[in-house]
C-alpha cells in the first residue's frame, strides 16, 4: 500500500509542476463567499522542484523490490 501511495505522489507532484510551467498565475476564489479573490503566482524554482521531486519518488517506486514490502506489518 506503501509503494502505490508514493507512486501517486510522485505522479502528482509531476501533474502539478508540469500545470505550474503551462500557467503564469491563478486565482484563487473562496469557498465561502467572504473576501475577494486572490491572485497566486508560483516562484520560479516551484515547477523544476515538483517536476524532480515527483520524477525522483516515481523512479524509487520502480526500484523498490515487492517481495521486501509484503514483509512489513
Amino acid at each position: 500500500m506503501w509503494k502505490s501511495f508514493f507512486l501517486a505522489a510522485g505522479i502528482f507532484a509531476c501533474m502539478v509542476g508540469v500545470e505550474l510551467l503551462v500557467i503564469d498565475s491563478a486565482m484563487l476564489l473562496p469557498v465561502d463567499g467572504r473576501g475577494g479573490p486572490q491572485v497566486f503566482t508560483a516562484p520560479d524554482w516551484a515547477p523544476w522542484s515538483l517536476i524532480s521531486g515527483g520524477a525522483v519518488t516515481i523512479l524509487n517506486f520502480f526500484s523498490l523490490p515487492t517481495k521486501a514490502m509484503k514483509q512489513l506489518p
